[in-house]
């Protein structure tokens, strides 16, 4: 009796052991199928299967170590500066460029610390919690001011135009790739004094052959009076183009200090620069329809903003075809600060597509090769002029912190878009149409 009992307890002290080992042998087999098919094959022990699969695993992770050093060396050698942070905002690595860049000082043991301890920049610690926020990427640009305790270096730091692009990693860390502008900025800034000098010196010889130019006009006979009226003409177009030169030239300098603001009435000013349009309108039988606020009041430069509008409805009007409309609506925006939406939009064909990121571009003017024949006349229109009043425009509605796009309209035409900022408004009144 007690040898049957003792095979019962053996029986069922085999049994949990034997589903255990099964369990084991068929998690073991699962892990095992990512081994390479040659060694998959191999008719082995379950000791041996793991002994490979971890092996297997160990190359695969010195691997992972070698490529992973390797992209550091990369980033290492870069021009454009990168660094990383965790999720506590905790930097963990950066390249020299970067070092030189944001003027980092990381002791010897490569600790992970703050960034913010580090690199003393709102700009940047806003541009990784908005890519980590947001889970997308994240570009932003801004001026670097270097701090440091030493009175020494920090008289001789620079600041440095900076150019971020953040994108969110696994675990909620962050990269950020950094471009120094310096050499960009500068470039643009060359570009603008040299045009600016040329303006300078052009501005006398012009207005003197102007002079002589109608001099001439009313002493010359009829039959040679169209070579002086030719010329008079081109000199008056040049003269225009260096002055919007040396207005661009100054909007740069400093555009918010060289403005003069005062309260005006937009809807008013819109009404008086299509006034000074009317003689081209009457002429193209092209009609103003307005629609929006009777009166909107803004603290503008009223000079510059008149020759927004002027700009505006001019590019406008060349665009309309005979007895077409403009149509100019304007609607107020409910925000923390009311904003006034100003929108322009003609009858014609509309800008080519390729040409809209280049509309406020200076001297940009579309290739009318690229143009559909059927848009000829808008063709002829937009290599017409110097290239300069939409980049006015924009010079003049930034530095009264505004916005300004273009873009073709759904119905039809091209569509002018401007975002200001404004006092008050009164209520909304029919279309109407001068």
């Amino acid at each position: 009796m007690s040898v049957l009992w003792f095979l019962a307890g053996l029986a069922i002290g085999i049994l949990p052991f034997t589903v255990y080992r099964g369990q084991l042998t068929a998690r073991i087999h699962r892990l095992t199928k990512n081994l390479p098919p040659d060694e998959a094959e191999i008719d082995l022990s379950v000791t041996s299967r793991l002994s490979m699969m971890i092996s297997h695993h160990q190359a695969q992770i010195e691997q992972l170590e070698r490529t992973l050093e390797e992209w550091k060396q990369i980033l290492s050698l870069s021009p454009i500066g990168y660094l990383q942070v965790d999720d506590e905002n905790q930097l963990t690595w950066c390249n020299p460029a970067a070092v030189q860049m944001l003027g980092i000082h990381q002791s010897d043991d490569y600790a992970p610390r703050l960034l913010l301890e580090l690199v003393r920049s709102y700009e940047l610690d806003s541009l990784i919690e908005k890519a980590r926020d947001r889970n997308q990427l994240h570009q932003r640009e801004w001026m670097f001011y270097p701090i440091s305790a030493d009175a020494e270096d920090l008289s001789q730091a620079r600041s440095t135009p900076i150019r971020g692009l953040a994108f969110p990693l696994s675990k909620g860390e962050v990269g950020v790739f950094l471009e120094n502008r310096q050499e960009a900025v500068n470039l643009v800034q060359q570009r603008d004094r040299w045009t600016s000098d040329v303006a300078h010196e052009l501005r006398t010889p012009l207005t003197s052959i102007r002079l002589v130019a109608e001099t001439l006009q009313a002493r010359l006979d009829p039959t040679n009076r169209a070579w002086i009226d030719r010329l008079l003409n081109e000199t008056i177009r040049l003269s225009r183009l260096v002055q919007d030169l040396l207005d661009l030239s100054q909007l740069d300098l400093n555009p918010t200090q060289r403005l003069r603001l005062t309260s005006i009435d937009l809807v008013k000013l819109i009404y008086s620069a299509w006034e000074s349009l009317e003689p081209l309108a009457c002429e193209k039988q092209v009609q103003l329809h307005y629609s929006g606020l009777e009166s909107v009041k803004l603290r503008a430069d009223e000079a510059r903003m008149y020759r927004v509008f002027l700009n505006l409805l001019d590019n406008s009007l060349k665009y309309s075809p005979v007895q077409g409309i403009v149509r100019v609506e304007t609607t107020l925006q409910e925000q923390s600060k009311p904003r006034l939406q100003v929108d322009i939009i003609d009858a014609g064909e509309g800008f080519p597509e390729e040409a809209i990121a280049h509309i406020f571009d200076r001297f940009y003017r579309a290739d009318p090769s690229r143009v559909r024949p059927t848009q000829s006349q808008a063709a002829t229109q937009l290599t017409s002029g110097s290239g300069l009043g939409l980049a006015i425009v924009r010079q003049i509605v930034e530095a009264h912190h505004g916005t300004v796009r273009a873009q073709n309209h759904p119905d039809g035409g091209a569509w002018l878009q401007l975002v200001l900022p404004c006092e008050s408004s009164t209520t909304r009144v029919k279309s109407h149409s001068s």
